[in-house]
């Protein structure tokens, strides 16, 4: 089957957002078993991190496994927060309508931890950020390997840490900066418990 032409797309967008509120009656079991499949590999690999904490707390493997959890939890929250940018057009109000309507059927509130987008983009662009990180800081020591420590290390002027993990506060710090990702599991699993 052939996609749709823009207009017909628009046009479609305009009737879904006018008659359904973003989201055709026999299309929401295709967006819940979407979520259930986003929230499912991010508890997924938040359960490897927690075998590893117990049985190899490998930095790297450690990091890598909380940095996957992530990755799955920004797809989740697109769902419920599309990207505000695009032309304006009916597609841009099909998405945001169809947010709204995801938000209040898993009764997500607007101040979730998912609407928060900084932990994700720091992953996600995890490039640019080191770009600004090491031309913005020219002394210090410098710390590039996956470490395991306390949190407060970051909150020393003098030490430049790269990535860090904090298993007991579940803090992830990135390029000196702190995120505590308890939160994010703690959605996720609500929104994982929630039956159809």
């Amino acid at each position: 089957m052939n996609e749709l032409d823009h207009e017909e797309l628009e046009e479609r967008a305009g009737i879904t957002v006018e008659m359904c509120n973003g989201i055709q009656p026999m299309h929401v079991a295709f967006y819940n078993l979407s979520i259930k499949y986003s929230a499912e590999r991010a508890l997924a690999a938040f359960e490897l991190y927690d075998y590893l904490i117990e049985n190899n707390p490998d930095p790297a493997s450690l990091i890598s496994s909380v940095q996957e959890a992530i990755g799955h939890i920004g797809a989740l929250s697109r769902y419920f927060w599309p990207s505000p940018s695009g032309k304006k057009n009916n597609q841009h109000a099909l998405k945001m309508a169809r947010g709204e309507k995801l938000r209040a059927h898993y009764k997500i509130d607007t101040d979730s931890p998912l609407s928060d987008r900084d932990l994700r983009n720091a992953w996600e662009h995890f490039d640019e950020k080191l770009d600004t990180y090491v031309m913005s800081n020219d002394a210090g020591y410098f710390f590039p390997t996956p470490i395991i420590n306390s949190h407060t290390l970051a909150d020393d002027p003098v030490g430049k840490i790269f990535k860090l993990l904090d298993p007991e506060h579940e803090c992830l710090v990135l390029l000196g900066r702190k995120f505590f990702f308890r939160p994010l599991r703690d959605e996720v699993e609500r929104i994982f418990s929630k039956r159809e």
